[in-house]
């Protein structure tokens, strides 16, 4: 009955030798709690709908709007000791390239200065959500555990025979490498012959993976709780999806930028594990023209963003939705480029010959119809000739 679902947590011990059970209810972040649809306040000694108090609606707003995931606490009541034994500190300090401190006291005001830490007026230390989401060791120590990407690897096209399943333990950053290794040796490979050589090639670019788990990663609302990131890999194609819809439209997702956690992405790319923003998914679908791949496909469902790559496939194999995704997105790069779609770059995206022009055309003008592409200009009626840009352009 609630939404946004909501992480109850309960833990039992002992206390002067008497059962306790505490039962831990996160504070909302992005958005008031509704009950059956319904948002309530207390008023006094009594709940009331909040609707009906505007005043403290507006309140409300204003103070969960400046509240975000990152900034919100993953533990507090921490030692010294406990901030270093919970955060991978050797990998942050040779991943950032300065030199570990001298002392414990200098870590931590480093990773004060950093965001990963706060000090409480008592004197304790917390670690944010920032500092446990990147850096922390285990996940589950900082009770982020539900946030952490999982790889699950499954025999056939769909989710009926699951081999195997991995799931990380360690903070984005201090295992990011280490996770896109892992994802490259399930991917399936092909056998090049080059000359006398034989060299084993993965399906998929390894920079299109590392883009999108970095999108992932990024982009995922960390309001939607009991779900992370997911990569899925299955027979002749990979799955890499988040929680929570995108903040733009799957229409415009090649040129514009917005991210949900800002922080979060400030600090991926000053760590050199995303790109600048906005730039990921052009060169996902850049790399996927280089090599001649399926169009990328980019789907919204159940409050999941889901980024799919396709494994090589010979034009005739195509679908009609996948020859009209791919000059789409075809388009879109053109326009980013500041140039258009034109028949001999579609030919070049599809590697088809010139003496091919007309199937070329075909495409072109299959895209045309369900009004996804327009003419430059619209007083051309040359096929061969004619320039295209996206529908929105």
């Amino acid at each position: 009955m609630l939404t946004p679902r909501i992480d109850f947590r309960f833990y039992t011990g002992l206390a002067r030798g008497l059962p306790v059970v505490v039962l831990e209810i996160p504070a909302a972040i992005y958005t008031p709690t509704r009950f059956s649809g319904e948002e309530y306040i207390r008023v006094g000694s009594t709940t009331k709908k909040l609707k009906d108090y505007p005043d403290k609606q507006r309140k409300l707003w204003a103070r969960l709007t400046r509240v975000t995931f990152e900034e919100g606490s993953a533990r507090h009541g921490l030692t010294t000791a406990d901030v270093l034994s919970m955060l991978d500190i050797s990998d942050y300090f040779e991943l950032s390239g300065n030199p570990i401190p001298t002392t414990p006291e200098r870590i931590i005001e480093r990773l004060i200065e950093e965001g990963f830490v706060v000090r409480s007026l008592d004197g304790s230390l917390a670690i944010t959500n920032l500092g446990g989401i990147t850096f922390g060791k285990p996940l589950r120590r900082l009770r982020l555990d539900r946030k952490a990407v999982r790889v699950v690897v499954y025999s056939g096209t769909n989710k009926l025979d699951r081999v195997r399943q991995q799931e990380g333990g360690r903070g984005y950053i201090a295992g990011f490498a280490g996770l896109i290794d892992y994802i490259m040796t399930q991917i399936p490979s092909s056998e090049v012959i080059s000359q006398t050589l034989r060299t084993d090639v993965p399906l998929y670019p390894g920079q299109a993976i590392r883009e999108l788990v970095a999108n992932a990663l990024i982009h995922q609302d960390f309001s939607v709780t009991g779900s992370g990131p997911l990569v899925e890999i299955f027979d002749g194609r990979i799955e890499i999806s988040n929680p929570g819809s995108p903040l733009v439209d799957l229409a415009r997702i090649l040129d514009t930028a917005r991210s949900r956690n800002e922080k979060l992405a400030a600090t991926m790319r000053r760590f050199r594990y995303a790109e600048e923003l906005g730039s990921g998914i052009d060169r996902v679908v850049t790399l996927a023209e280089g090599y001649q791949l399926p169009a990328p496909d980019f789907q919204v469902s159940e409050d999941r963003f889901t980024a799919i790559l396709y494994a090589p496939r010979p034009l005739g194999a195509m679908t009609r939705d996948d020859r009209i995704r791919a000059c789409y997105q075809h388009a879109c790069l053109r326009w980013v480029a500041r140039t258009q779609l034109t028949n001999a770059s579609l030919r070049g995206r599809f590697g088809i010959s010139e003496a091919n022009s007309a199937m070329a055309s075909r495409i072109i003008a299959e895209t045309e119809a369900v009004n996804l592409i327009k003419k430059h200009n619209p007083e051309s009626w040359s096929r061969k000739h004619a320039r295209y840009i996206p529908f929105w352009a």
